[in-house]
């Protein structure tokens, strides 16, 4: 399921990577990316004494770091790294945790990334509030960079991820919702981080608008693309390898692509059994559900739709000049293809 690489303006190929390969992906970036945590972290003493704890409890709960990543193999894609693209990493960064701690929130997880959220441990009225401290503490860095553009550029975006998260709670057991209408929601508030990272990342290295637009492009897809990943690993994962509570999307009635191609093949009489589950959700429902998923083989559409998107990014990456960036941004779609296809095992 490893999506082709794409052929390159040079008519060079993109190598594609073993399916455990994320480290060799960033390898070329593992200092950039080191001086982001360490910015990161730093920026812990600009809250009030009594905040910082909670400001540093989910600022050290970084991940992969692949938004910074991408602001990273972006920006090498079309000139040298330099300290502006660190900041912007910082920005980005700390808008995805702020939408986590946010998510966990609303979603009631008592997990993220192998350790209890923060919502779980100091409560959801904290967990809001911190929250908002990481969104606007964004942009005041945003609000640092000469031009103007940046912030705006920052500002925009978060408020698509909001208005994003806002219509997919208001979709809420939604069943019929259109496909299209769901890639919108995920284009908005996940892909959209992505997006920026990668056009920000363009910008500040020096990259011209038609640089910026396909790279932006390719962030949108990509984004996309993982997004429905994770959807799938709602159901199809374990928690163990995921690091963070599974099932919480059957739990609050978010509507995935799972459930809308289940919904699109099942017979009459078991969607009827499904719509029941979903609309009246106990947690001892969950075997149930996704053995009907199985029977309909919604993981290997959803794995379809997955590969389209990747190929979308893998094409914008065309007219890109060949070079270490274009490469490991190629890489990394088919790392997220490589994991899909690792789903339900």
């Amino acid at each position: 399921m490893v999506v082709p690489a794409p052929t390159l303006a040079d008519g060079g190929r993109v190598d594609a990577p073993s399916p455990n390969a994320w480290e060799e992906i960033v390898a070329p970036v593992r200092p950039f990316l080191g001086r982001v945590a360490e910015r990161l972290s730093d920026q812990v003493s600009s809250f009030e004494p009594e905040i910082a704890g909670y400001a540093r409890y989910a600022l050290n709960n970084q991940g992969k770091q692949l938004r910074p990543a991408l602001v990273a193999l972006a920006g090498e894609s079309v000139g040298p790294l330099n300290d502006e693209l660190v900041n912007v990493a910082v920005i980005i960064e700390m808008i995805h945790l702020a939408t986590l701690v946010h998510d966990d929130v609303m979603d009631a997880a008592t997990v993220r990334r192998r350790q209890p959220t923060l919502a779980a441990r100091w409560g959801n009225s904290v967990a809001v509030l911190v929250g908002d401290c990481l969104f606007a503490h964004a942009l005041s860095l945003a609000a640092n960079f000469l031009t103007t553009d940046v912030c705006r550029a920052v500002a925009e975006s978060t408020g698509t991820v909001c208005s994003g998260e806002i219509l997919q709670s208001h979709r809420r057991r939604r069943w019929t919702l259109s496909r299209a209408d769901y890639f919108k929601v995920l284009e908005m508030k996940t892909a959209e981080l992505f997006a920026l990272a990668c056009s920000l990342g363009a910008r500040m290295a020096g990259g011209g608008t038609v640089e910026q637009a396909a790279l932006r492009r390719h962030g949108l897809a990509l984004g996309t693309a993982y997004q429905i990943f994770d959807d799938c690993l709602d159901v199809f994962g374990s928690e163990q390898t995921a690091g963070k509570s599974l099932g919480t999307d059957l739990a609050t009635g978010k509507v995935t692509l799972p459930v809308l191609v289940c919904l699109e093949r099942a017979t009459e009489k078991d969607r009827a059994e499904l719509l029941g589950w979903l609309n009246d959700w106990q947690p001892g429902h969950y075997i149930a559900v996704r053995a009907v998923l199985e029977r309909y083989d919604v993981l290997n559409e959803s794995a379809a739709v997955i590969d389209g998107f990747l190929a979308t990014a893998h094409q914008s990456l065309a007219g890109l000049p060949a070079g270490p960036g274009v490469q490991a941004l190629g890489a990394l779609s088919n790392f997220l293809s490589h994991q899909t296809a690792a789903l339900g095992g």
